[in-house]
């Protein structure tokens, strides 16, 4: 993947270059067709998705819409980087391009993209303890 697409993205604006580019190569696409459940709450979390096109919910416990998630938005950092299973679900309100990172990527390229897990552990604990 051309490192220029992440460093559209807002979460990807102060990563150094050869971290952008480190980890624009072990990114994956993923489209989603509107209305799809793209991570479901208490599934074991095996990726990170950064949406480049689209809007989704998170959804709580109960089902009610508590975050609206749109172009540069994460999610899926607090199960990969914390606890292991995801904590709400997230469902497509439109078709959308993701941008994947899982989790065995991750593993293999955290020594050489320092900053990139500081951001996520940070965006991971922030909203853990909402």
């Amino acid at each position: 993947m051309d490192s220029s697409r992440l460093a559209a993205l807002p979460f990807f604006a102060d990563l150094p270059a050869a971290e952008l580019d480190e980890v624009a190569a072990t990114m994956s696409e993923v489209e989603v067709d509107a209305g799809s459940s793209v991570i479901t709450l208490g599934d074991y979390g095996t990726a990170i998705y950064f949406i480049e096109q689209g809007a989704a919910d998170v959804l709580s416990d109960g089902g009610e819409a508590t975050q609206a998630l749109g172009p540069g938005d994460t999610f899926g950092e607090i199960a990969l980087l914390l606890t292991g299973e995801r904590t709400a679900t997230v469902v497509s309100r439109t078709a959308m391009l993701l941008l994947s990172l899982s989790d065995q990527d991750f593993q293999q390229i955290r020594p050489r993209v320092p900053e990139l897990e500081r951001s996520l552990r940070r965006l991971g604990v922030e909203r853990a303890g909402r």
